[in-house]
């Protein structure tokens, strides 16, 4: 699994699962059309979540076949293959880029630098393509590296920070329809994912020293379970927020989605919430981090 807004697959109809695997191949085949094979590691339940709201938003692809999943089917044509799904593509490449420069501030790894080179053509054809994306998306890694210099310990307003600076960016690609109201929805999303990962992080982070504003101002830590044990109604407490605040933000505009709309609902009210409680159980494997596109690849399908 790579991604905290994943489908909760048992409360999904037949139908809405097709729709979800043909976003989710479209993504990777997209990516690879304009970027290289290589860019395929990059393809995420995030990503295609984004792209779902914002096609049945802006009506731009109402329908588009599927591709049969089979072991070379990445090197298919895109399906659709329209202005959405390739600013999407570029979005993705380029939020990649800066995760693996914010993973090698906090400490360079062979993965890392290994996807930062592997994918050095796809990043610069991304910012020749897109620079305003990269511009966006830098100044939202940046503000929150600032934040960290400062110790800040609310990590809600740390994830809502960033997540603005992301819905800027998704936001232009939606076009003039877009409006607050979206805006609002990718910015509780950007929150939601960054509180997971905060909560999913405590033990590799500490072990570290990484920063992560949940251990900021706690001085004691055994590990990860205990501390989630320790500040189980506070934690809890946050996510239910920021959940919360996604899914009122999503139902302002769920009346306004064209197609497809079973699909993200499932998302917001089943899928994300169910990640949280696996985050919270400690038996959560969707890491944020594109490191992990290069494990596990395998688990990695849209029908997880």
């Amino acid at each position: 699994m790579f991604g905290y807004t994943v489908p909760l697959y048992s409360k999904m109809s037949p139908s809405d699962l097709f729709s979800y695997r043909r976003y989710y191949c479209e993504t990777c085949h997209q990516l690879r059309l304009e970027y290289g094979i290589i860019s395929t590691s990059a393809v995420n339940y995030d990503m295609t979540f984004n792209t779902i709201v914002m096609n049945s938003f802006t009506g731009d692809t109402p329908r588009f076949d599927g591709t049969e999943n089979s072991f070379l089917c990445v090197l298919k044509k895109p399906r659709a293959d329209s202005d959405l799904f390739r600013k999407m593509a570029a979005y993705t490449i380029l939020l990649t880029k800066w995760e693996l420069v914010d993973d090698s501030v906090d400490g360079p790894s062979f993965r890392s630098n290994a996807a930062t080179l592997m994918l050095g053509r796809a990043i610069s054809k991304a910012e020749r393509s897109y620079p305003e994306y990269d511009e966006a998306i830098g100044k939202g890694f940046e503000e929150l590296r600032g934040m960290e210099r400062s110790g800040c310990s609310d990590a809600v307003r740390m994830g809502e920070t960033f997540g603005r600076s992301l819905a800027y960016a998704l936001s232009d690609i939606a076009g003039e329809s877009a409006g607050k109201d979206l805006e609002d929805v990718f910015t509780h999303l950007g929150a939601s994912v960054y509180l997971m990962d905060a909560v999913d992080d405590l033990e590799e982070d500490y072990l570290k020293g990484t920063y992560n504003p949940l251990l900021a101002e706690n001085e004691r830590f055994v590990n990860k379970m205990q501390f989630i044990n320790d500040n189980l109604y506070h934690l809890s407490d946050l996510l239910n927020s920021t959940i919360g605040g996604l899914q009122t933000s999503y139902s302002a505009v769920r009346e306004r989605m064209m197609f497809d709309a079973g699909v993200s609902d499932n998302i917001v009210y089943y899928g994300i919430p169910d990640s949280a409680k696996r985050v919270m159980t400690g038996s959560s494997g969707a890491k944020a981090s594109v490191k992990n596109a290069f494990d596990g690849r395998r688990k990695r399908n849209a029908s997880y």
